[in-house]
């Protein structure tokens, strides 16, 4: 199978772009600089490379570099942003600091006839990043596009079928920015579109299949997208063999514990262990208001819940985690393999030996994971389920965390998101929820005045969860929402809507 090394120089871009790569249909992989060497490269067996974007300066010495034998082993390079400065600074060119030429955003970008830019019109919008610009191209490199601000936002020698772009083209603001990615696969990488993240199904279940033969396998399941579609990889390749172990901490939205369970228990038939520690996770959260202490006591509450409950079930061989791509990319760049922790909470269970650990997703993304899910029958609620984090609602709940606040959340945020699904927009708004930020406010409900709670709606629309639009859902439908969480669930007196993007806001609140 064809496949594109993506070689990681310290950017935020390192995941959308081998993302940007696979929705093409060709597999590729993130490695970053200082863990791969010109050698492996070579041995790797790579259609192409390409050079990511970073926030350092190329010419200080303690920046990110690699060996310019790179340039040599005749593999295709394409240089994004920082990614471009660098090739420039290998191949013997000179790169300098833009003092008033410095460019962030969309930017209209004038190209000249080259193989990367086939198909791209002469003048269309990029997004630019950048402080530092290459103020003299390598000998043998040419110029093939410039802005008002940046001579070179492009160059190529293309007898070495070398290119770099100053902008970034793996980013939606770029109008052509896929067209030129495929450019670099299809015509000048030559790979063929052969990666499906639905025929990774089959290989996985054989594979898992004989290596686990005979083994009892424990998964900790949180219900999440996840670490569900490895239960239900895992139960068809190994069935009785696999037991998940639950831990409903009592932060879940509503219903999701008892759907959760239905799911596994009675549609898959897979054994499933469901520990109710509601009144566990309460106790040790009460009183704290610090979000960063949260989710640590969570994190750590769970490690221990789940430590008692597997030694209560004797000698189990395997730990099978829900570990993702991403997760293994960002353990990479720490300098050493860390083990995902469950529901990006906690760690691993120090006081149970297993003779291994797998991680069956480990090579996929979450849309890839999604994909797989609808291939093995897993509900599309499930599948589709919004993005919810590790510490649950006790991060959507600003200050101490209690069985009343959890309660009226639970009900507002299943109002909310009843009246997206209704209006059927829930698969076209990235994420959706109601927040509960501990302010109270005066209202009036018949003729008597009330001092009840404020909940805040939120809905952002992204491509890649790195920047967010807020969603400007119609007012229809925040009209429904807010009449009837004000008038069904007892307490709440004031509904607002945050329109604030990612930046300066995060998603979350907390």
């Amino acid at each position: 199978m064809d496949k594109i090394l993506v070689l990681d120089f310290g950017g935020q871009y390192d995941q959308l772009i081998a993302r940007r790569v696979r929705e093409m249909c060709v597999y590729a992989e993130i490695r970053y600089y200082d863990k791969i060497t010109v050698e492996e490269i070579k041995a790797g067996g790579y259609n192409g490379l390409i050079f990511t974007g970073g926030p350092n300066s190329v010419y200080e010495k303690s920046s990110p570099h690699f060996d310019k034998a790179v340039l040599e082993l005749g593999i295709p390079v394409l240089g994004i942003c920082y990614g471009c400065q660098l090739l420039a600074y290998l191949a013997g060119g000179e790169v300098k600091s833009a003092e008033n030429g410095s460019e962030y955003g969309k930017t209209e970008v004038s190209v000249k006839p080259s193989p990367l830019f086939d198909g791209v019109p002469e003048r269309s919008v990029c997004w630019m990043s950048h402080t530092d610009f290459i103020s003299r191209p390598p000998e043998g490199f040419a110029v093939t596009a410039a802005t008002q601000s940046c001579p070179c936002a492009a160059m190529e020698d293309d007898g070495r079928r070398l290119y770099g772009v100053q902008f970034h083209p793996e980013v939606t603001h770029t109008e052509y920015g896929g067209r030129i990615l495929s450019n670099f696969l299809f015509n000048i990488c030559h790979c063929g579109a052969e990666w499906r993240a639905e025929s990774f199904m089959d290989a996985a279940v054989e594979r898992y299949r004989g290596e686990l033969a005979g083994k009892r396998v424990l998964l900790a399941l949180s219900g999440g997208v996840d670490s569900s579609v490895a239960a239900a990889l895992l139960g068809k390749a190994v069935g009785k063999n696999l037991t998940c172990l639950f831990v409903d901490h009592g932060l879940l939205r509503k219903g999701e514990g008892d759907f959760v369970e239905r799911t596994f228990r009675d549609a898959f038939g897979i054994d499933l262990i469901r520990v109710n520690a509601e009144a566990r996770f309460l106790k040790k959260l009460a009183g704290v208001t610090e979000p960063e202490r949260k989710r640590k006591i969570i994190g750590e509450e769970f490690i221990r819940v789940f430590e008692e409950e597997a030694a209560k079930l004797g000698k189990l061989a395997v730990l099978a985690q829900g570990t993702i791509y991403p997760d293994v990319v960002e353990s990479g760049k720490g300098g050493s393999a860390v083990i995902k922790s469950h529901h990006n909470v906690g760690g691993l269970p120090s006081g149970i030996a297993f003779e291994s650990i797998v991680e069956p997703l480990r090579e996929l993304f979450k849309d890839e994971v999604r994909a797989l899910g609808e291939k093995l029958g897993l509900p599309e609620k499930l599948v589709w389920r919004q993005p919810f984090p590790g510490p649950g609602l006790a991060v959507r709940v600003l200050g101490e965390v209690t069985k009343e606040k959890l309660d009226l959340l639970r009900e507002c945020d299943a109002i909310f998101t009843d009246e997206v699904e209704k209006a059927g927009l829930g698969k076209g708004v990235s994420q959706y929820f109601a927040v509960l930020p501990g302010v109270q406010s005066v209202g009036v409900m018949g003729d008597a005045g009330t001092y009840g709670q404020t909940v805040a709606l939120r809905a952002v629309t992204t491509d890649d969860f790195m920047t967010a639009e807020w969603t400007r859902l119609p007012y229809d439908v925040l009209d429904s929402a807010a009449r009837r969480i004000t008038n069904e669930v007892r307490g709440v007196s004031r509904v607002v809507y945050d329109i604030t993007s990612k930046p300066p806001a995060t998603v979350e609140w907390e």
